[in-house]
């Protein structure tokens, strides 16, 4: 399956943001932001949408408003902790400590920031339901996709996914304590991890989200191998720079962005 469309925008253009390609249905939309576009300078210079990293916050104000405007809301960030909770979006606030959401409200957007991490997109078929979760290593061995998939209520069979931008399986170096993290929950993670050095591994984080999201009945996943350490043009990565931007995923029901051709 490929990663993602370019997305085109008629105003306010801003080159190869993804539109994500999957079957969702019409009234589900969303979009990842990349580093391109923006007015943000130096070690974040693109497209940064992070508040608390240290780049000027007029900079951040002006890139966030090109995103706003492609939205039928402001999106609902939330205060990412590389844990579990699970959110209903229209709850949720740059305050509120939780790495995922949900929604069944048209309109309502929920996002997430990434710079390595992954996040992974949830629809329904029927287009009642959408979901988002910021899936870290951490996140996702404790189980925050499968718990995304919980407050969806939904049947499993019924939902698609779709993985965004992240680490890719050549750039993840990880100890001992993460490889043994996934595989006491699933001896199959196994699979996920290549020995790299005597005490080190090379982790799939794409590989190890799909068996997660098999786990939750979940089977139709799609996107996936966009490695944001590999391609400093186009993504913002914590691992390879340390003081970087951030990215967005969002996604909502209702209406599509607008602008977009």
């Amino acid at each position: 399956m490929n990663a993602g469309k370019t997305m085109s925008i008629h105003r306010h253009a801003m080159p190869d943001w993804i539109v994500p390609d999957w079957p969702a249905p019409a009234n589900v939309h969303a979009l990842i932001t990349t580093r391109i576009g923006g007015v943000s300078q130096g070690a974040f210079a693109g497209c940064n949408l992070g508040e608390t990293v240290g780049d000027d916050p007029r900079a951040v104000a002006e890139n966030r408003a090109l995103l706003r405007r492609l939205l039928p809301d402001e999106p609902r960030w939330m205060k990412q902790v590389h844990g579990t909770r699970v959110l209903d979006a229209a709850d949720a606030s740059d305050s509120e400590p939780a790495d995922a959401a949900f929604s069944r409200r048209a309109g309502t957007v929920c996002a997430v920031q990434i710079a390595d991490c992954l996040p992974v997109l949830l629809c329904d078929r029927a287009g009642s339901a959408v979901a988002l979760a910021h899936a870290g290593w951490r996140g996702l061995s404790a189980g925050v996709v499968e718990l995304a998939v919980e407050r969806m209520r939904l049947a499993p069979p019924e939902l698609i996914a779709y993985l965004g931008p992240a680490i890719g399986p050549g750039a993840f170096e990880v100890g001992d304590e993460v490889r043994e993290a996934f595989v006491r929950v699933d001896p199959r993670a196994e699979q996920a991890f290549v020995r790299h050095r005597a005490d080190k591994w090379l982790a799939d984080l794409f590989t190890l989200a799909r068996q997660r999201l098999a786990r939750a009945g979940v089977q139709a996943v799609y996107g996936g191998g966009l490695c944001t350490v590999s391609d400093p043009r186009r993504f913002y990565s914590y691992r390879r720079d340390r003081t970087t931007g951030r990215m967005a995923a969002v996604i909502w029901l209702g209406a599509g962005p607008a602008g977009v051709a």
